[in-house]
């Protein structure tokens, strides 16, 4: 009974019933605008969370190239402290190349 009055009712009096649907597509434009902005903040939030994270890997790799040539240089230092070893030079001077202290005799003071 009560949908034989909703049918009747609407049967007599349709244009209520066109104003509500009428209003519901006056907004139909609004909703697309909202639908349209919420759809590009979300766009714009996944866009800079995917830059944070390409940023962070960006500077984990920076971090371990750091590190890599901190042991680098640190390794670079060492060697070249090795190498500057009077003892080592007097070793390769005698025995590679031939040289000797010198004599008294062949050294002269200048003054």
């Amino acid at each position: 009974m009560a949908f034989a009055k909703a049918a009747y009712s609407k049967l007599l009096n349709p244009r209520k019933h066109e104003t509500a649907v009428s209003q519901r597509w006056d907004l139909f434009p609004y909703l697309i605008i909202v639908t349209a902005l919420l759809t590009l903040v979300a766009l714009f939030h996944v866009w800079s969370r995917v830059k944070v994270v390409d940023l962070n890997l960006q500077l984990s790799q920076a971090n371990r190239s750091l590190k890599e040539m901190q042991q680098e240089k640190n390794r670079l230092r060492l060697e070249v402290a090795s190498l500057k070893n009077p003892a080592r030079i007097e070793t390769l001077a005698k025995g590679e190349l031939g040289m000797a202290l010198p004599t008294d005799q062949q050294v002269i003071v200048v003054r």
